[in-house]
């Protein structure tokens, strides 16, 4: 396919990889963790850790790369350790060791996070970033559509045989970590050394563009209000949807995000990153109006359906706009400071989500989403221009 080189390619199976193995997990994890006696305010505890871990580190390594003017020994070392991880999980049953797995696998995220769309940054022109990162993307996203249903298919066989899944997640994981070794190296600019202390990425907010900042503060506004899509799933389960359907729509959901995530990246760059971006939100504020009333099973194969463009629409969206942004030797630090950043504030909306939920029901916190979510629409459209760096 045009524009999409081989280092795109390999960068994108990777991921599909790697996705297909976390995604094996992801339904199953909370009831393993049950199994082995963990609490429900223990999973919340490993898992706000584990994901405080990633965002965090995502700014310190995407830094590190750019200073270090290197990209795939951090996408290296970034997917091997999310790999390792999938087995400790099974190995280790004792709660302090279980911390040490899942954070493991966080911060492999972190590592290479900022590197990889750095990485695929240099594989595009300003005109083409959308198209890249949304077919990075789309086989990104097959990963979601795959690891469930392997992980469905095995279960139907082998009923509560959690532990196996552990080892088995380890072969796609291995088949990430051996791509990787094709990935080459592009010749960077390096900066002058200087140390690197873990928060040292913050700097960057006071020297980004300006455009830079009004997009981000955009971006992370939006972050605040959306929270986990497990709250969807949950509506639908609590709509009277058995589990076998949950899971159905949630692969249902990944399927139609993976199909079009690439075409949507094509649009993107022939009409322009920002419309595509706020048509996805605008999505996003239909599909969260409607959970807040929605009881009918079709209705919600709609709502999900839609659910899955808005994601298409913005994710490598956003990142494609980030990195058109930026100055090219500092990509890897814009795009993993925004991650860092957008790490803390999905903790902060889901805590706030589960809050506003058991205080006042389902129905508040989708309105109230999707009535920020108009807002932030308005924000964007009056206060964000797109405009590009030269690179």
């Amino acid at each position: 396919m045009k524009h999409i080189s081989k280092s795109v390619w390999i960068l994108s199976l990777i991921s599909l990889f790697t996705d297909t193995a976390s995604e094996m997990l992801y339904p199953i994890l909370p009831i393993y963790l049950k199994s082995i006696g963990f609490t429900v305010v223990l999973i919340g505890v490993l898992e706000g850790v584990a994901e405080a871990t990633a965002g965090l580190s995502k700014g310190y390594f995407g830094k590190r790369s750019d200073t270090s003017g290197k990209r795939v020994p951090f996408v290296q070392l970034g997917y091997a350790f999310s790999a390792i991880s999938k087995p400790m999980m099974a190995v280790f049953i004792y709660p302090l060791w279980i911390f040490f797995a899942r954070t493991i696998d966080r911060l492999g995220k972190g590592i290479r996070t900022g590197a990889r769309d750095a990485l695929l940054s240099d594989e595009a022109t300003p005109q083409t970033k959308a198209k890249v990162f949304g077919f990075h993307r789309s086989m990104d996203t097959l990963g979601a559509v795959l690891g469930p249903a392997l992980a469905l298919l095995y279960l139907y066989y082998y009923p509560e045989d959690y532990k196996t899944l552990f080892f088995i997640a380890f072969v796609p994981g291995l088949l990430a970590i051996i791509a990787s070794f094709y990935l080459k190296e592009k010749k960077q600019e390096i900066k002058i050394k200087k140390k690197t202390s873990f928060f040292s990425f913050l700097s960057y907010w006071k020297q980004s563009p300006s455009s830079y900042r009004k997009l981000v503060v955009g971006l992370l506004a939006f972050t605040l209000f959306n929270s986990s899509d497990v709250f969807l799933l949950l509506k639908a389960k609590e709509a009277g949807l058995d589990d076998t359907s949950v899971i159905g729509v949630y692969i249902f959901y990944n399927l139609v995000y993976a199909l079009f995530a690439f075409p949507i990246g094509i649009l993107a760059d022939k009409i322009g990153l920002k419309k595509v971006f706020i048509f996805g939100l605008v999505l996003f504020a239909i599909v969260y109006f409607g959970m807040a009333t929605n009881t009918n099973l079709y209705l919600f194969i709609g709502l999900f359906f839609l659910y899955g463009v808005y994601a298409a629409a913005t994710e490598g969206v956003s990142k494609a706009w980030i990195s058109n942004i930026c100055d090219k030797k500092d990509t890897a630090t814009a795009i993993g400071t925004y991650s860092a950043f957008q790490s803390i504030c999905t903790m902060l909306a889901s805590a706030m989500a589960g809050f506003v939920w058991y205080q006042f029901g389902a129905s508040v916190i989708f309105i109230l989403t999707a009535i920020a979510t108009i807002c932030i629409i308005i924000y964007l459209l009056f206060s964000v221009t797109y405009s590009q760096s030269n690179q």
